[in-house]
């Protein structure tokens, strides 16, 4: 179970993989047509793919000529599940986290 969580956080960890993930949130995508909003070759794309697949956060399946992706929200799930025990600690407030930064940066400024 730690290393499925090592798998899945080192996924979450990459902006364009959580971007990946959020278009799936969707419907299945075709490969070509997840690659295509991305500013990197095909090849680029399919390594995430490949990360998020051995992680366990999507599965691939060849239709014909086309591969597909989909989400597989088990994985997910189980980083939840983990989070979770954390849950005795306060919510940290990010918007006035980020409201204090700004006035005090410009404050410096």
């Amino acid at each position: 179970m730690a290393h499925d969580l090592d798998l899945i956080f080192a996924a979450l960890g990459d902006p364009t993989r959580r971007a990946i993930l959020m278009m799936l949130l969707e419907d299945d995508m075709a490969v070509t047509d997840v690659a295509e909003p991305f500013e990197m070759s095909l090849a680029a794309v399919s390594k995430h793919l490949s990360i998020l697949t051995r992680a366990g956060l999507i599965a691939q399946e060849k239709r014909g000529r086309v591969k597909w992706c989909k989400l597989e929200p088990d994985a997910m799930r189980a980083a939840s599940v983990w989070m979770q025990g954390f849950g005795q600690f306060e919510e940290i407030d990010l918007d006035g986290l980020e409201r204090f930064l700004e006035r005090e940066l410009s404050d410096g400024a």
